[in-house]
C-alpha cells in the first residue's frame, strides 16, 4: 500500500473514534468584552495618532496660557441644574450633537469650556443621599443642614415650628449677603419659586414642603410659622429681590379660580401675595412689573424704560418642559432679561438660575426630557457668558445632586443615545436602551422575564414622556449620592478646583465678590490702593490686616476720594 493511502485509512480511523457530539465544533459563547462595534462612520482625522496629539498640544497650550485672575467680581451668577449628574452631562452633551446631525460624544456643552471644573460632595448632615431642601441650604447658605430643611442649620427637627422661629437657626443666603454690600439680587427658576432650590435664597423653614399657608398645619400657623411664599413676599430678603421669575402662581394666591389665568390658587388665608408685592412696591415708590407669560416679559425686556423690580409667574405650578410649552420664555430669555435688569446697579449683583425640571424628567425616567432640558440649560449658561464681562463677573454652574441614571452597555461611536445598544443584546436575548435607571417608574420585568422596549410604539415614537427601563420599581426615581461637578468662569476662578463640601461653593463665590469678612486686596477701589501703597502700607491679602483697613478706609474714603 502506498504511503499516501496509509496516511488516509490513518486519518478515516482518527475520525471514526470521535464522538458525535465533538465532530461539530461548539463556538464559544460570546463575552461581553469581545463586543464587535459598528459605527456608522469615524472622523478620518481621528484614525491618525497625529491628530490626537495635536489636540493634546493645543490644549496644553491653552492652559500654559491661562492667568490667575484676582480682580474682585462685580457680579455674580450661580446656575444649578438641579440633578444634573455627570452621567447626565454625558448623555446631554451627546443628544445635543446628534440633534444636529452628529455623531455626539465629541460634543461639548457650553459650561464644559469653562476653564475650572471641581467636584462637589453633597450629603445632608443626616442623609447619605441628599435631597433639594439641603443642598440649596448647602450652596446658597454655606451650611450643611438636614434632609428636607431650607436655611436653618442642623439644630433643627424637620416639622417642628419652634425650630423655625428660633433665629439663632436661621442660615441666610448669598442673596442676603449681596443686598447688604449694596448690590441687587435675582432669582430665576423654571420650577416653582417656592420649590426648595429658589427657597434657600431667601426661606427659613423646617420643612420644604410648606410652600403655601395651606400646607403648614394649624398649630405651626398659631405658632407664628410663615410658609414659603408668605416669606417670599413679606421678609426680607426675598421682597427685596429686583428679580423673581419662575412657576408657582398657585401658592400666591387665594383657593378660588381667576377667570383671567383659569387657574385656582393654593391659599386659604385669602391673602392675595402678588397684590401685597405690588403694594410693598407702591409704598416703595418703585415702578414694578407683574407678568404672566412670554409675550407680556418680552415687552418688559423690549422696552425703553425697565422697570426697579419684576415678577414674573409663568405657569400654576412648575413651569411646562420645554418641548411642551406654548407661550412660555425659556430660561435662556429669562436669564436675559434678568442680566439686562440686574445690570443698572453699579456695584453689581448676584443671580440665582436654577434648570429645575431635569430633575422632575428624571423621576418620571423620562430621559428625553431630562436631556433637553440640560440642553436648554446650557444655552441659558452660553447667554449669560455671551451678556457679561470674564474680567469682572463670575459664574459658577453646578447641580444639587445626582440622579440614578446610567449610561451604560457597549454601543457603537454615534449610536443613538436614547435608543439601544446596537452591538448586542442581553444574555436573554432582549435587546437594551443606553440609558436606564438603578430604580424608577418604569420596571423592567414582567411575568414573561426582561421587556423589549422595542415593542413599545411609545419608545419607537420617541414619545416624550416615555419612561425608561428602571432596576428597582418605585413610584418616583430616586437622587444618586455621587458627587457633582462644579465649573467656574471669571474672577477667582481658580478656586474651585479639586474635590469639596458643596457647602464651600457660596463662601468661595463670597470671597471672590468681596461679601465676607475675609477681603482681598482688590475689594478696595484703585483710589483706595493707590493711597495706602503710596503710604508705605503692605497690600498683601492677610484677613486680618485687610479687614482694619477696611474700616480705616470706611472712614477716610470720602476725603481722599
Amino acid at each position: 500500500m502506498a504511503q499516501g493511502q496509509v496516511l488516509i485509512v490513518l486519518l478515516v480511523l482518527a475520525i471514526s473514534h470521535i464522538g458525535a457530539d465533538d465532530a461539530v465544533s461548539t463556538p464559544k459563547p460570546k463575552k461581553v468584552l469581545d463586543t464587535v462595534m459598528n459605527p456608522s462612520y469615524i472622523p478620518a482625522d481621528e484614525k491618525h495618532g497625529s491628530y490626537w496629539r495635536k489636540t493634546a498640544s493645543e490644549v496644553l497650550k491653552s492652559k500654559i496660557k491661562e492667568t490667575i485672575n484676582t480682580n474682585k467680581a462685580k457680579n455674580g451668577i450661580m446656575f444649578i441644574g438641579d440633578g444634573m449628574s455627570l452621567a447626565t452631562v454625558m448623555a446631554a452633551r451627546t443628544f445635543a450633537g446628534q440633534l444636529e446631525r452628529e455623531l455626539g460624544e465629541d460634543n461639548v456643552l457650553d459650561f464644559e469650556k469653562f476653564p475650572v471644573t471641581g467636584l462637589a460632595r453633597t450629603y445632608c448632615i443626616d442623609a447619605q443621599v441628599p435631597d433639594s431642601a439641603c443642598t440649596a441650604t448647602s450652596y446658597l447658605t454655606g451650611v450643611k443642614t438636614k434632609y428636607g430643611v431650607i436655611g436653618l442649620d442642623g439644630n433643627v427637627t424637620r416639622g417642628s415650628c419652634y425650630s423655625q422661629l428660633h433665629k439663632g437657626n436661621w442660615s441666610p443666603s448669598i442673596g442676603q449677603w449681596a443686598l447688604a454690600n449694596g448690590l441687587d439680587v435675582g432669582l430665576v427658576t423654571t420650577t416653582r419659586v417656592t420649590h426648595a432650590s429658589p427657597a434657600g435664597m431667601y426661606a427659613h423653614t423646617s420643612e420644604r414642603n410648606w410652600e403655601s399657608d395651606a400646607d403648614v398645619p394649624a398649630e405651626c400657623l398659631s405658632l407664628g410659622c410663615k410658609d414659603i411664599a408668605y416669606q417670599l413676599i413679606t421678609s426680607n430678603p426675598g421682597r427685596q429681590f429686583k428679580v423673581i421669575m419662575g412657576g408657582g402662581r398657585r401658592e400666591f394666591t387665594p383657593n378660588v379660580t381667576n377667570p383671567l389665568t383659569n387657574s385656582t390658587g393654593k391659599r386659604l388665608d385669602g391673602i392675595d401675595l402678588i397684590d401685597l408685592w405690588h403694594e410693598d412696591k407702591v409704598d416703595l415708590n418703585a415702578t414694578h412689573q407683574y407678568v404672566t407669560d412670554r409675550s407680556e416679559l418680552m415687552k418688559v425686556f423690549n422696552s425703553d424704560d425697565l422697570p426697579e423690580y419684576l415678577l414674573g409667574l409663568f405657569q400654576n405650578d412648575h413651569m411646562d418642559y420645554h418641548l411642551k410649552a406654548n407661550n412660555q420664555p425659556t430660561l435662556e430669555e429669562m436669564v436675559e432679561v434678568a442680566i439686562k435688569m440686574l445690570s443698572r446697579n453699579d456695584k453689581g449683583y448676584f443671580l440665582f438660575v436654577e434648570g429645575g425640571r431635569i430633575d422632575h424628567a428624571h423621576h418620571d425616567s423620562y430621559a428625553h426630557l431630562a436631556l433637553d432640558e440640560t440642553v436648554e440649560y446650557a444655552k441659558a449658561v452660553k447667554k449669560a457668558k455671551e451678556l457679561t464681562n470674564e474680567a469682572e463677573t463670575l459664574i459658577v454652574v453646578s447641580s444639587d445632586h445626582a440622579h440614578t441614571m446610567t449610561v451604560a452597555g457597549y454601543p457603537s461611536r454615534g449610536n443613538d443615545i436614547l435608543g439601544v445598544v446596537d452591538t448586542a443584546k442581553g444574555a436573554d436575548g432582549v435587546p437594551y436602551t443606553t440609558l436606564s435607571y438603578a430604580n424608577g417608574k418604569a420596571t423592567s420585568f414582567n411575568e414573561a422575564g426582561r421587556i423589549d422596549v422595542t415593542l413599545h410604539s411609545e419608545f419607537s415614537n420617541r414619545e416624550l414622556e416615555y419612561s425608561y427601563p428602571s432596576l428597582v420599581p418605585l413610584d418616583s426615581e430616586t437622587h444618586g449620592g455621587e458627587d457633582v461637578a462644579v465649573f467656574a468662569s471669571g474672577p477667582w476662578q481658580h478656586l474651585f478646583t479639586s474635590s469639596y463640601e458643596q457647602s464651600v461653593i457660596p463662601h468661595m463665590m463670597a470671597y471672590a465678590m468681596c461679601l465676607g469678612d475675609n477681603p482681598h486686596e482688590n475689594c478696595m477701589s484703585k483710589h483706595q490702593r493707590a493711597f495706602w501703597t503710596s503710604n508705605g502700607f503692605n497690600m498683601r491679602p492677610n484677613k486680618y490686616y485687610l479687614l482694619s483697613l477696611y474700616v480705616v478706609i470706611l472712614l477716610v474714603s470720602k476725603i481722599y476720594m
